[in-house]
Protein backbone atom coordinates (compact mmCIF):
# COMPACT_ATOMS: atom_id res chain seq x y z
CA UNK A 1 0.00 0.00 0.00
CA UNK A 2 1.72 3.11 -0.92
CA UNK A 3 0.53 6.76 -1.66
CA UNK A 4 -2.21 7.46 1.38
CA UNK A 5 -0.53 11.16 1.95
CA UNK A 6 -2.11 12.08 -1.47
CA UNK A 7 -5.58 11.55 0.14
CA UNK A 8 -6.04 15.34 1.21
CA UNK A 9 -6.76 15.52 5.20
CA UNK A 10 -9.90 17.84 4.95
CA UNK A 11 -12.12 18.35 2.71
CA UNK A 12 -14.47 16.37 0.05
CA UNK A 13 -12.68 13.65 -1.77
CA UNK A 14 -13.69 11.64 -3.97
CA UNK A 15 -11.84 7.72 -4.61
CA UNK A 16 -11.94 6.06 -8.07
CA UNK A 17 -10.62 3.01 -8.64
CA UNK A 18 -10.08 0.24 -10.85
CA UNK A 19 -12.02 -2.52 -10.26
CA UNK A 20 -11.00 -5.96 -10.56
CA UNK A 21 -12.05 -8.29 -8.27
CA UNK A 22 -14.34 -8.96 -5.35
CA UNK A 23 -12.63 -8.17 -2.57
CA UNK A 24 -11.62 -4.44 -4.11
CA UNK A 25 -14.32 -2.48 -1.86
CA UNK A 26 -13.07 -3.68 1.38
CA UNK A 27 -9.80 -2.92 0.57
CA UNK A 28 -9.93 0.26 -0.47
CA UNK A 29 -12.54 0.75 2.78
CA UNK A 30 -9.45 -0.60 4.92
CA UNK A 31 -6.78 1.08 3.19
CA UNK A 32 -8.15 4.50 3.12
CA UNK A 33 -6.35 7.23 5.49
CA UNK A 34 -10.26 8.78 5.84
CA UNK A 35 -13.52 7.18 6.28
CA UNK A 36 -15.16 6.26 2.91
CA UNK A 37 -18.38 5.42 1.44
CA UNK A 38 -18.16 3.59 -1.51
CA UNK A 39 -20.91 3.15 -3.84
CA UNK A 40 -21.67 -0.64 -3.80
CA UNK A 41 -23.91 -2.62 -5.70
CA UNK A 42 -27.61 -2.26 -4.82
CA UNK A 43 -28.40 -6.14 -4.43
CA UNK A 44 -25.56 -7.25 -1.69
CA UNK A 45 -27.45 -5.06 0.72
CA UNK A 46 -29.02 -8.34 2.12
CA UNK A 47 -29.39 -10.37 5.29
CA UNK A 48 -26.15 -9.62 7.49
CA UNK A 49 -23.67 -8.46 4.71
CA UNK A 50 -26.10 -5.76 3.97
CA UNK A 51 -26.46 -4.92 7.63
CA UNK A 52 -22.64 -4.76 7.74
CA UNK A 53 -22.27 -2.54 4.89
CA UNK A 54 -25.09 -0.13 6.23
CA UNK A 55 -23.37 0.13 9.54
CA UNK A 56 -20.12 1.17 8.05
CA UNK A 57 -21.53 3.86 6.21
CA UNK A 58 -21.87 2.37 2.50
CA UNK A 59 -24.27 3.87 -0.28
CA UNK A 60 -26.43 1.04 -1.99
CA UNK A 61 -26.41 1.80 -6.07
CA UNK A 62 -28.41 0.31 -8.76
CA UNK A 63 -25.22 -0.35 -11.69
CA UNK A 64 -25.72 1.43 -14.71
CA UNK A 65 -28.49 3.68 -14.06
CA UNK A 66 -28.71 7.50 -12.96
CA UNK A 67 -29.07 6.18 -9.56
CA UNK A 68 -30.87 9.66 -7.87
CA UNK A 69 -31.14 8.10 -4.31
CA UNK A 70 -27.54 6.44 -4.39
CA UNK A 71 -25.81 10.24 -5.70
CA UNK A 72 -27.80 11.96 -3.68
CA UNK A 73 -26.35 10.34 -0.32
CA UNK A 74 -22.75 10.61 -2.10
CA UNK A 75 -23.48 14.59 -2.89
CA UNK A 76 -24.40 14.85 1.30
CA UNK A 77 -21.21 12.54 2.11
CA UNK A 78 -19.54 15.17 -0.27
CA UNK A 79 -20.90 18.19 0.68
CA UNK A 80 -20.24 17.66 4.76
CA UNK A 81 -16.58 16.87 3.24
CA UNK A 82 -16.63 13.66 3.44
CA UNK A 83 -15.47 10.90 1.45
CA UNK A 84 -16.57 8.77 -1.28
CA UNK A 85 -15.21 5.43 -3.21
CA UNK A 86 -16.42 5.12 -6.70
CA UNK A 87 -15.45 2.30 -9.53
CA UNK A 88 -16.10 4.19 -12.27
CA UNK A 89 -16.45 0.99 -14.03
CA UNK A 90 -19.34 -0.11 -12.78
CA UNK A 91 -18.34 -3.57 -12.81
CA UNK A 92 -15.43 -5.87 -12.18
CA UNK A 93 -13.47 -5.97 -15.59
CA UNK A 94 -9.94 -6.35 -16.56
CA UNK A 95 -8.45 -3.65 -14.54
CA UNK A 96 -7.34 -1.43 -17.44
CA UNK A 97 -10.30 0.97 -16.76
CA UNK A 98 -11.23 0.38 -20.98
CA UNK A 99 -14.46 2.75 -19.72
CA UNK A 100 -16.38 4.20 -17.43
CA UNK A 101 -19.87 5.34 -16.05
CA UNK A 102 -20.80 9.22 -15.75
CA UNK A 103 -21.48 9.30 -11.79
CA UNK A 104 -18.15 9.96 -10.52
CA UNK A 105 -17.69 12.93 -12.89
CA UNK A 106 -21.05 14.11 -12.55
CA UNK A 107 -20.37 14.20 -8.20
CA UNK A 108 -16.75 15.71 -9.02
CA UNK A 109 -18.29 18.74 -11.06
CA UNK A 110 -20.96 19.13 -8.77
CA UNK A 111 -19.23 19.10 -5.25
CA UNK A 112 -15.92 20.32 -6.29
CA UNK A 113 -14.68 17.28 -4.75
CA UNK A 114 -10.50 16.78 -5.56
CA UNK A 115 -10.33 13.04 -7.11
CA UNK A 116 -7.60 10.65 -5.84
CA UNK A 117 -7.24 7.66 -8.27
CA UNK A 118 -6.25 4.18 -6.55
CA UNK A 119 -4.83 1.59 -8.37
CA UNK A 120 -5.87 -1.92 -7.09
CA UNK A 121 -4.23 -5.22 -8.17
CA UNK A 122 -4.06 -8.81 -7.04
CA UNK A 123 -6.95 -9.23 -6.06
CA UNK A 124 -8.83 -11.02 -8.58
CA UNK A 125 -9.32 -14.50 -8.33
CA UNK A 126 -9.17 -17.39 -10.78
CA UNK A 127 -12.96 -16.75 -12.03
CA UNK A 128 -15.31 -13.50 -11.60
CA UNK A 129 -16.16 -13.48 -8.00
CA UNK A 130 -13.78 -15.94 -6.49
CA UNK A 131 -11.67 -14.02 -3.81
CA UNK A 132 -7.45 -14.23 -4.85
CA UNK A 133 -5.22 -16.78 -4.11
CA UNK A 134 -3.86 -17.45 -0.64
CA UNK A 135 -0.40 -15.51 -0.44
CA UNK A 136 -1.18 -13.34 -3.56
CA UNK A 137 0.80 -9.99 -3.53
CA UNK A 138 -2.30 -7.17 -2.93
CA UNK A 139 -1.61 -3.89 -4.16
CA UNK A 140 -3.12 -0.71 -3.37
CA UNK A 141 -1.18 2.65 -4.84
CA UNK A 142 -3.61 6.21 -3.99
CA UNK A 143 -2.36 8.49 -6.68
CA UNK A 144 -1.87 12.26 -6.93
CA UNK A 145 -5.31 14.17 -6.68
CA UNK A 146 -6.28 16.48 -9.17
CA UNK A 147 -9.64 19.02 -9.71
CA UNK A 148 -11.40 17.20 -12.24
CA UNK A 149 -13.33 20.90 -13.02
CA UNK A 150 -9.64 22.14 -13.84
CA UNK A 151 -8.71 19.95 -16.55
CA UNK A 152 -8.67 22.21 -19.30
CA UNK A 153 -10.66 20.07 -21.62
CA UNK A 154 -13.15 19.62 -18.86
CA UNK A 155 -12.84 23.71 -18.56
CA UNK A 156 -13.51 24.51 -22.03
CA UNK A 157 -17.05 22.79 -22.42
CA UNK A 158 -20.53 23.03 -20.47
CA UNK A 159 -23.87 21.69 -20.51
CA UNK A 160 -24.23 17.64 -20.57
CA UNK A 161 -21.03 17.94 -22.88
CA UNK A 162 -19.11 18.55 -19.95
CA UNK A 163 -20.08 15.62 -17.90
CA UNK A 164 -18.99 13.01 -21.25
CA UNK A 165 -15.54 15.16 -21.47
CA UNK A 166 -14.90 15.13 -17.40
CA UNK A 167 -15.81 11.01 -17.61
CA UNK A 168 -13.27 10.78 -20.44
CA UNK A 169 -10.64 12.64 -18.68
CA UNK A 170 -11.34 11.26 -15.28
CA UNK A 171 -11.26 7.42 -17.30
CA UNK A 172 -7.93 8.24 -19.08
CA UNK A 173 -6.21 9.87 -15.82
CA UNK A 174 -7.43 6.26 -13.77
CA UNK A 175 -5.99 3.98 -16.57
CA UNK A 176 -2.84 6.12 -16.63
CA UNK A 177 -2.29 5.65 -13.20
CA UNK A 178 -2.83 1.93 -12.79
CA UNK A 179 -0.42 1.43 -15.67
CA UNK A 180 1.97 3.12 -13.35
CA UNK A 181 1.21 1.56 -10.71
CA UNK A 182 1.67 -1.75 -12.46
CA UNK A 183 5.13 -0.68 -13.86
Amino acid sequence: MTGQAHVPSRGPVILVANHVGFIDGPLGFITSPRPVHFLVKRAYFVGPVGWLLRGVGQIPITQRSADREALTSAREVLRAGGVVGVFPEGTRGSGGVASAQQGAAFLALGTKAVVVPVALSGTAGRSKGALPRVRSRLSVTFGEPFDLAGVPEVAAVTGRERVAVATEALRMRLAEHVRAARI
